[in-house]
């Protein structure tokens, strides 16, 4: 076999294990992702599976990674060329709104996750954190444009609002995957829509 298709096969792997983590981790928390429940989906030994990572916490941040990158690919690049401000903010509120709502899915992953692991210190936590301090300082990004542009008043407490906005997403997840309330993702889009003046 030569060297490039053993990399290539390696990486195809590691997908595999993170794809199937993913998963789990949707549905049963990313703590109930063991080795050897991964390695019995997978049909791999444990040792294979581990082999990959080194230990199991590097499995979670592979695996908070690539959330991560799916919730990027999900949400705010999915209106990259929409106006800036407001209506982009709108629009991507309710990307990540019609994410936690796509049947199968399971809701949110981060926000899943940092409930999880809110309170234990740690690599897997701080990753937590910074995911979605990025996302929290992208919205505070798109609201100070709205300002700006004129589209929010001048006097607009931003932080307060990102704090709004959060709180409209976390109760949508909990509407949604808690109560199975399907008139969930149409309530969070009016709260939106509301705190953003439209």
């Amino acid at each position: 076999m030569s060297p490039r298709k053993s990399a290539v096969e390696t990486a195809a792997t590691r997908t595999r294990i993170i794809e199937c983590a993913l998963t789990l981790a949707s549905a049963e928390g990313l703590e109930g992702v063991t080795i050897g429940r991964l390695a019995t989906e997978l049909g791999m030994s444990k040792a294979g599976v581990i082999g990959h990572f080194g230990t199991k916490e590097a499995l979670q941040l592979a695996t908070l990674d690539a959330a991560t990158e799916k919730f990027r690919d999900r949400v705010p690049a999915r209106v990259a060329g929409a106006e800036p401000g407001a209506d982009r903010l709108a629009r991507a509120l309710g990307e990540w709104i019609d994410y936690m709502a796509d049947d199968g899915h399971g809701g949110c992953f981060l926000t899943s996750v940092a409930t999880e692991f809110d309170g234990r210190p740690g690599p897997v936590r701080d990753a937590v954190l910074t995911a979605l301090s990025r996302w929290s300082d992208y919205v505070a990004a798109e609201l100070r444009t709205a300002v700006d542009a004129g589209g929010l008043p001048a006097d607009t407490d931003v932080d307060q609002l990102v704090f709004e906005l959060g709180g409209v997403a976390l109760a949508a997840g909990q509407a949604i995957q808690l109560h199975r309330d399907p008139a969930a993702p149409t309530r969070a889009r009016r709260a939106v829509d509301r705190l953003l003046g439209r």
